[in-house]
C-alpha cells in the first residue's frame, strides 16, 4: 500500500509533462500568440528623415521616424554613431512618431534601428544606415605635454582651434575632453581662456599612474555653425612623487621621494627687491648650459646689480627665467643668506645631482619667501596653487563664477635670472 501514492505520483507528473509539451506544441507557429512570431521585416510600414539615396543627412535637422497609415505603432529606436555615441529622442505616446530631441554629428555614419508593431500585435524590425554631411568649421583640441613621462605636478592641457566663450558651449566641450587615469582620481578641466584649458586632480597625481586623455568631441555641434573635429589621444605615465621644498628662512632645501627625506641641500633664494616666488611650480625642463643676462630682466648693463654669467646644470620651473642652478660664486652664502636675483643657488656638486634626479612635472616650492605666490598659469604651472574651491569654478560643468584670478595678467610677470 505504500507504494501506491508514489506511483500515482510519478504517473502525475509523466502526463503534465505531456500536456505541457503539447501545449507548447499547440503555441508554435500559432496567431494566438504574436509574440511567438518571427519578426517581420518593418521597412515598407515605416518612413525616416535621413539621407536618400547617396545623399548625406543634414546635421542641423532632426531625425524624424513615423509609421505609415497608421500601420502599427513604434516601440523602440536607437541610433547609434560609429563612436557609439547614441542620440536622445523622443517617442509620441501613440507611438506613430520618434524623433531625435539633441543634436547629430556631422561627418558621422549612423545605425538606426526600428522596432515596431503591427496591428495584431506582431513584431517587426528594420535596420537602416546613413551619413551625415560635414562641416567645414570644426573645434580641434591638441593635447599637452607630449607623450612620455612625468613627475606627478604635471597638468593636462588642451588647446582649442577657435575661442569657445559662451559657458553652455564650453559644458559641450568639457564633456567630450577625458581623463582617465589608474590609479582613478577625482579631478576637473579649468578654463584659463577662451581657447585654453587645463586639467588637474584634486591632489597631485598619484606616484606611478597611467594616464590616458581622449575627446569625443568629434563631429558634435557646439555652435549653429562649429562642430566639433578629431584630436590626437594622449598617453602619459608618472614616476616617483619627488617633491623639493626651500625655506626661505633658512635657505634649506629639503627633497623627498614619495614622502621620504632623501636629500637636504643649503640654498640661496632672491635677495631684497628679488625676492623668489612663493607657492608651488612644476620643473617645465633642463638646460646643461645657459647664458645669464641681466639685461634679459631690465636691469641695466654697467649697474651695480648687472651680470652675464655661464650658468650650468639649470632647472626651470618658470618661463620668465626662474631656475634652480649651480652657483658656485655663491657657495659662501649659501644655507647662509640670500643673495641671488631670484633663482634658487647651490654648489655645482649638489647642482648637478639636482638635475639629474628632477624631471619634468616634478614639484618645486619655497615658502617664507618675501616673493609674490607663483601666478597660476602665465608663467609655467602654478595650477596647484589654486585650492581646489577655486579650481572647481573654472569648470563649466560647476554652477557659480570662475575662479576670481587673473591669467593673463602680465602685469605681475617679473622675470628672474641667477
Amino acid at each position: 500500500m505504500s507504494q501506491v501514492p508514489r506511483f500515482r505520483t510519478v504517473l502525475s507528473c509523466s502526463l503534465l509533462v505531456v500536456s505541457l509539451g503539447t501545449a507548447a506544441a499547440a503555441c508554435s507557429g500559432s496567431d494566438s500568440n504574436p509574440l511567438a512570431s518571427t519578426p517581420f521585416d518593418a521597412g515598407g510600414q515605416i518612413s525616416f528623415s535621413g539621407s536618400k539615396g547617396h545623399g548625406k543627412a543634414d546635421p542641423n535637422k532632426p531625425l524624424e521616424i513615423t509609421t505609415k497609415n497608421g500601420s502599427g505603432r513604434i516601440t523602440d529606436v536607437t541610433a547609434t554613431d560609429a563612436s557609439g555615441r547614441r542620440l536622445a529622442g523622443e517617442l509620441s505616446a501613440d507611438g506613430t512618431r520618434w524623433h531625435s530631441t539633441a543634436p547629430l554629428a556631422a561627418g558621422a555614419h549612423y545605425t538606426l534601428r526600428v522596432a515596431i508593431e503591427n496591428g495584431r500585435g506582431r513584431p517587426g524590425n528594420r535596420k537602416f544606415t546613413f551619413d551625415t554631411k560635414s562641416s567645414s568649421h570644426r573645434l580641434n583640441a591638441t593635447f599637452g605635454p607630449e607623450a612620455g613621462a612625468y613627475g606627478v605636478g604635471q597638468p593636462i592641457t588642451a588647446k582649442l582651434s577657435a575661442p569657445v566663450k559662451a559657458k553652455a558651449d564650453r559644458a559641450k566641450v568639457e564633456r567630450a575632453l577625458k581623463v582617465d587615469s589608474v590609479p582613478a582620481v577625482v579631478g576637473s578641466w579649468y578654463w584659463v581662456d577662451s581657447k585654453t584649458l587645463h586639467y588637474r586632480p584634486k591632489e597631485y597625481w598619484p606616484a606611478h599612474s597611467k594616464i590616458n586623455v581622449h575627446s569625443n568631441l568629434n563631429g558634435i555641434k557646439i555652435t549653429d555653425k562649429l562642430y566639433g573635429g578629431a584630436a590626437k589621444p594622449l598617453k602619459i605615465t608618472t614616476g616617483d612623487r619627488l617633491e623639493a621644498l626651500t625655506d626661505a628662512g633658512s635657505d634649506v632645501m629639503t627633497v623627498k621621494r614619495n614622502g621620504k627625506v632623501i636629500n637636504t641641500i643649503p640654498v640661496t633664494l632672491g635677495k631684497p627687491g628679488f625676492s623668489t616666488r612663493n607657492g608651488v611650480k612644476v620643473v617645465l625642463g633642463k638646460e646643461y648650459y645657459v647664458q645669464m643676462k641681466s639685461t634679459s630682466i631690465g636691469i641695466a648693463a654697467g649697474s651695480s646689480d648687472s651680470y652675464d654669467l655661464p650658468v650650468y646644470y639649470a632647472t626651470r620651473v618658470t618661463w620668465s627665467g626662474e631656475y634652480v642652478h649651480a652657483a658656485p660664486w655663491s657657495v659662501g652664502s649659501q644655507g647662509v643668506a640670500n643673495t641671488s636675483h631670484g633663482c634658487t643657488g647651490m654648489s655645482t656638486a649638489n647642482a648637478t645631482w639636482f638635475f639629474n634626479t628632477f624631471h619634468k612635472g616634478d614639484l618645486v616650492s619655497v615658502v617664507g619667501s618675501a616673493g609674490d605666490t607663483m601666478t597660476p598659469f602665465d608663467n609655467g604651472f602654478g595650477d596647484w596653487n589654486l585650492s581646489w574651491d577655486k579650481w572647481r569654478k573654472g569648470s563649466a560643468l560647476v554652477a557659480g563664477k570662475q575662479a576670481e584670478s587673473s591669467p593673463t595678467d602680465t602685469a605681475r610677470l617679473r622675470p628672474v635670472a641667477f
